[in-house]
C-alpha cells in the first residue's frame, strides 16, 4: 500500500532554530497484510509539542526521549482509526490512540501499544486526547496536584508562563478549580492575554513584549506568587520567581526558551535567582508526567468531565494535511498558535 509520510530532513544543530524545512513529505509502502497482533490504522490527528524539539538533535538530553533519525520518520501523539485488526482486542473502527503514533497517512502498528478511545467522553472532539484530555491536560493536572502544593482556601496566586499555549492555557484554568485564588498569565500578545482572561478565567494576563514585566507582576500579585506553573524558563521565570514567597513551589513544566540552546535540562538558574530560591525555600524539581501514570485513568476522567461541564475551556490551532506539519512545528517554536497545535490528516 502507498502511504505518505513525513520524515526528518535536517537538523537545526542544537542552537539552531527548527525551520520546516527541517522535514520533508515522501511516498513509502506499508505491508498489505497485518501479522498477528498488529493493526492497520488511519491516522486522523497528530500532535505537534515543544518537547520535539529535543528529539531534533542527535542527543535529545534525556533518557527518555529518543531522538528522530534523518530520512527516517517522526513520530509523537497521534489519534487514528481501526481500518483492520489482527489484534484481538481491536477492531474495525476503533479510535485508538498512542505517544509513538508516525507521521504517516496510514500506519501498521502493535495492537498492544495502542489505547482504545471513548469519543463521548470529550463530545465527539477526538483530537481533545492529545491535548487537553490527554498528555497534555495530564501534564497541568498533575504537575499541579504532585509539585504546586495548591490547598482550598489558603488563598494562593499562581502564575503561568507560556500561559496561551497547549498547557499553560490548562494549567491556569485548573489551577483555579483546584483551589488557587488568583491566577495570572504570562503571553506574548494582546490577543493571547485577551482570550486568557475573558474566555478562560484568569484574573489578569500580562504581555511580556510590553512595558515592565516584573513592575506589572508586583501590581498584579501585591501578595507575592505562591505557585510558579513554569513553561518558559529563561529572563521570565527569573523575573517570577524573585517575586516568589517563602516556601512557595515552582512547577517546572518546560522550558522552551532554552530548547534551541545547548544547556542541561533542567537549565541552571543565575546566582542571584538561585540564592533567592535557597534562601526563600521554593521548591524546583523536575516534573515528568511519564512517572505518573498509575494515576492516569482518573485524571483523564476528571478532565473530561471538566470538559463536559464547561469548567475546561479548550483552544486548538488546527493545521490541515499532513504536508502542512513542518511549518505547523516552526509557527508552534515561535510562539504563534493559541492553545495545543494539531494537524489534522484525514477525516
Amino acid at each position: 500500500m502507498i502511504i505518505q509520510r513525513v520524515v526528518l530532513n535536517s537538523r537545526p544543530g542544537k542552537n539552531g532554530v527548527p525551520v520546516a524545512e527541517n522535514f520533508r513529505l515522501e511516498q513509502s509502502t506499508i505491508a498489505d497484510t497485518l501479522q498477528a497482533g498488529q493493526v492497520r490504522v488511519k491516522t486522523l490527528y497528530l500532535s505537534v509539542d515543544p518537547y520535539m524539539r529535543c528529539r531534533m538533535n542527535e542527543d535529545t538530553g534525556s533518557d527518555y526521549l529518543q531522538p528522530w533519525q534523518l530520512a527516517e520518520v517522526a513520530d509523537g501523539g497521534g489519534v487514528g482509526v481501526v481500518e483492520e485488526s489482527k489484534h484481538e482486542n481491536l477492531a474495525r473502527g476503533d479510535f485508538v490512540t498512542c505517544f509513538t503514533w508516525p507521521w504517516q497517512t496510514v500506519a501498521i502498528l502493535d495492537g498492544s501499544s495502542l489505547q482504545k478511545l471513548v469519543p463521548q467522553l470529550v463530545n465527539g472532539r477526538l483530537s481533545y486526547f492529545l491535548g487537553a484530555a490527554g498528555i497534555t491536560g495530564l501534564t497541568a493536572l498533575l504537575g499541579i496536584r504532585e509539585k504546586g502544593h495548591v490547598a482550598v482556601g489558603a488563598n494562593q496566586t499562581m502564575v503561568v508562563s507560556g500561559a496561551a499555549g497547549a498547557c499553560g492555557s490548562l494549567a491556569g484554568q485548573i489551577g483555579r478549580l483546584e483551589g488557587c485564588s488568583r491566577v495570572v498569565g504570562i503571553a506574548g500578545t494582546d490577543e493571547k492575554c485577551s482570550i486568557l482572561v475573558q474566555e478562560m478565567g484568569f484574573d489578569a494576563a500580562i504581555n511580556y513584549k510590553k512595558g515592565d514585566v516584573a513592575k506589572q507582576l508586583r501590581e498584579l500579585c501585591p501578595g507575592g506568587v505562591d505557585v510558579y506553573f513554569d513553561n518558559v524558563g529563561g529572563d521570565i521565570s527569573d523575573m517570577v520567581i524573585s517575586q516568589m514567597n517563602q516556601n512557595s513551589h515552582i512547577i517546572l513544566c518546560g522550558q522552551i526558551s532554552q530548547y534551541n540552546k545547548d544547556v542541561p535540562y533542567p537549565p541552571p538558574l543565575p546566582p542571584d535567582i538561585e540564592k533567592i530560591q535557597k534562601e526563600r525555600n521554593i521548591t524546583r524539581e523536575r516534573f515528568l508526567v511519564l512517572n505518573y501514570m498509575d494515576k492516569q485513568e482518573a485524571s483523564v476522567l476528571q478532565l473530561c468531565q471538566w470538559i463536559q461541564e464547561g469548567k475546561l475551556k479548550v483552544r486548538e490551532t488546527v493545521v490541515e494535511g499532513l504536508a502542512n506539519i513542518g511549518a505547523a512545528f516552526q509557527s508552534m517554536m515561535n510562539g504563534g498558535n493559541i492553545g495545543k497545535q494539531i494537524v489534522s490528516v484525514s477525516k
